[in-house]
């Protein structure tokens, strides 16, 4: 069993009493999420239904929920992989991103979401300082879904989560990661103040180069496998 997927057997008291295959795909998707599981990595029966505890009718279940939502991939005669998104599923993720947070950082924030907000960029900046790039990826990854949840909408908020799951996986078409996520460091930190500054129309309109500058170094990364 690989440190990954043993790893996984601390998210056992999730499952709870009842082990169902939505509870099983939500921490396989958080785990996504955080960057432990790679695009074209091959995901053990054996070794995660151990890990977790749960069945491998349960665990196949989660894989056919992840399987919809674009995370995973069935390869006939081969096993479950990781599935790498297409270019085009990058551009589509990032015209919904515009709508959610577009909209989400024209509201005024409540202050329990602006503290998610902050500790986001906190943790980004002191991992940036200490040249892991993977935890910047996953701080900058938990700030834009503090950012929707200035919708107030829990049904946004769970659409936000499983995009940004896909999101995270297309992250990994960057050869450099500290190339890609170094600029957002501080990018984050300015789209912080201008929410907390009470700019709603200047920081919609900051977000909108924001995510047109981070669209366009992940299209360049894909452009010599198209």
């Amino acid at each position: 069993m690989n440190n990954v997927v043993a790893d996984l057997s601390q998210d056992r008291p999730r499952l709870g009493r009842s082990s169902t295959a939505e509870r099983v795909a939500d921490i396989l998707r958080d785990r996504i999420s955080e960057g432990f599981f790679r695009p074209g990595q091959r995901l053990s029966e054996e070794s995660i239904s151990e890990a977790l505890g749960v069945s491998r009718n349960t665990l196949r279940e989660a894989f056919r929920l992840l399987g919809h939502e674009g995370l995973l991939e069935h390869k006939l005669n081969r096993g479950v992989f990781v599935r790498l998104p297409s270019v085009e599923d990058a551009l589509d993720l990032y015209r919904v991103r515009r709508v959610l947070e577009g909209a989400a950082v024209r509201r005024r924030p409540s202050e329990q979401a602006m503290t998610v907000i902050r500790e986001a960029v906190r943790d980004a900046e002191r991992a940036a300082e200490q040249d892991d790039w993977q935890r910047v990826g996953t701080a900058n990854i938990r700030f834009h879904q503090a950012l929707v949840t200035l919708n107030d909408s829990p049904r946004l908020d769970e659409t936000m989560r499983q995009l940004l799951a896909e999101l995270r996986l297309v992250f990994h078409v960057m050869d450099n990661p500290r190339e890609f996520h170094e600029p957002f460091v501080d990018r984050n930190r300015t789209l912080l103040g201008l929410i907390e500054a009470g700019r709603p129309d200047e920081a919609a309109a900051y977000l909108d180069d924001y995510l047109d500058h981070a669209e366009k170094l992940l299209v360049q990364a894909y452009e010599p496998n198209r």
